[in-house]
């Protein structure tokens, strides 16, 4: 059999099964945009595993197989990545020495974790002004409202971050000179 009817005859399957498995996912998710991606990758895994596929005694069970395997392999990745930040925020022990070295994993991820834990427009002019190094106007602008507004939401945030992150991330906080990195 040919490679072109090989795909002629998985695109007709995925054409008319796709709806059951986007249902199947949703089921699994919860949510439509995760079962839609839970199902192109349910769809792309059985594509590469046609030959097989086609030769089991129930293609559709081989699809659902498919399905329940990428979505269990998301769940597992989804588990390893909140331990992993749950780690990083467990104690000071794990995140000592983290002044010293800010592109550490552990670091990112408890910078990262904090971010989540503001509000939105505290978030963005955070994201704005430290991480795009935009001005205080630049970042007026871009936001829409004031420059007062902005040294407000700036000071109110990096407290909360500060709160946050605790004492080892002291070293960020507002210093002169160039010897290390500043939050203003």
């Amino acid at each position: 059999m040919g490679d072109q009817v090989r795909v002629d005859e998985f695109s007709e399957y995925a054409a008319a099964r796709q709806n059951h498995l986007l249902r199947t996912a949703y089921l699994l998710c919860g949510d439509w945009h995760g079962a839609q991606d839970l199902t192109q990758t349910a769809l792309l895994n059985l594509c590469k595993a046609w030959n097989r596929a086609r030769r089991a005694d129930s293609v559709d069970a081989y699809a659902q197989k498919t399905l329940i395997n990428a979505f269990v392999r998301g769940q597992r990745r989804l588990r390893r990545e909140r331990e992993v930040r749950a780690a990083a925020l467990s104690g000071t022990e794990r995140l000592t020495g983290a002044a010293d070295d800010p592109d550490r994993p552990e670091t990112r991820l408890a910078l990262l974790s904090a971010l989540d834990q503001l509000p939105a427009r505290a978030r963005a002019v955070v994201v704005l002004r430290y991480w795009e190094d935009l001005s205080v106007e630049a970042t007026a602008a871009a936001l829409g409202c004031s420059t007062g507004n902005v040294k407000s939401q700036s000071s109110r945030a990096l407290a909360r971050l500060r709160a946050l992150l605790g004492d080892e991330f002291s070293a960020y906080g507002p210093r002169s000179g160039a010897e290390g990195k500043t939050l203003r």
